[in-house]
């Protein structure tokens, strides 16, 4: 496993159980003393999400021991309400395609700005400072609110709003996924890999029926296409290990 200077101050993860979310949560506890996590469940169609990861929590305890004392309470927020108001093919029976603008039918207007609120709330009483999420801009699925301009102003106006001094943390923002799989592999080896593959859920549509090389997946929707796109580019350049 990685070893770095470990941070005083805590974190809370957003964490979904899927393969970003998973290589975040390991980067938090490489680096704070004390780690929490964050669910949210908006009606999403792919609720085997919200399984996924209490079995990828449980095994980030078993599997690694130097980091299981780090990691801390769990947190899962009802935003069902938000998903209702908000629908996209991510809460709705709706095909999964392009807009007529320009967006894939499966952005929810303003998902990551909302989560970001909850969690600074929840950070706030837990006396937690950082915020990690796996936003990413490189290999992504053209959502508005995963760019990094968008989230440095979300930090500003939660820093305002809550007279905080949060810090929102993006380790994804410039990885491609392939980069994204190596991180994993120089931050937890084959144990971090093993279990990414085998328990994490990244699919749209909640496939877990087979097993492909990079996972559980449909293998047509967008999630599954990057994820899978990512683990073909790694496993061919030798699978390389990135340092964090």
């Amino acid at each position: 496993m990685t070893s770095v200077a470990v941070e005083d101050t805590g974190a809370l993860v957003l964490f979904s159980g899927g393969q970003d979310s998973s290589v975040c949560l390991a980067w938090a506890l490489a680096r704070y003393g004390r780690v929490e996590t964050v669910g949210f469940d908006y009606g999403q169609r792919h609720l085997v999400e919200m399984q996924a990861r209490q079995t990828v929590l449980a095994g980030f305890c078993a599997r690694f021991p130097d980091w299981a004392p780090r990691l801390g309470e769990d947190h899962v927020l009802d935003l069902k309400g938000f998903g209702a108001v908000a629908q996209s093919a991510l809460t709705a029976d709706r095909a999964i395609e392009m807009t007529e603008r320009g967006l894939p039918s499966t952005f929810v207007p303003g998902r990551n700005l909302a989560f970001f609120i909850y969690a600074a709330a929840l950070a706030d009483r837990r006396g937690l400072t950082a915020l990690v999420g796996g936003m990413c801009e490189t290999d992504f699925s053209g959502y508005p609110d995963c760019r990094r301009d968008t989230l440095d102003a979300m930090q500003g106006a939660l820093n305002l709003g809550m007279e905080r001094a949060f810090v929102i943390e993006t380790p994804l923002m410039r990885l491609t996924k392939a980069q994204t799989w190596a991180l994993a592999a120089g931050l937890g080896g084959e144990a971090l890999v093993d279990l990414i593959l085998k328990e994490s859920h990244t699919c749209y549509r909640g496939e877990r029926g087979e097993r492909h090389a990079w996972g559980y997946g449909c293998e047509d929707c967008p999630a599954c296409d990057l994820r899978a796109r990512g683990w073909e580019e790694w496993t061919a350049a030798g699978r390389p290990r990135l340092v964090a």
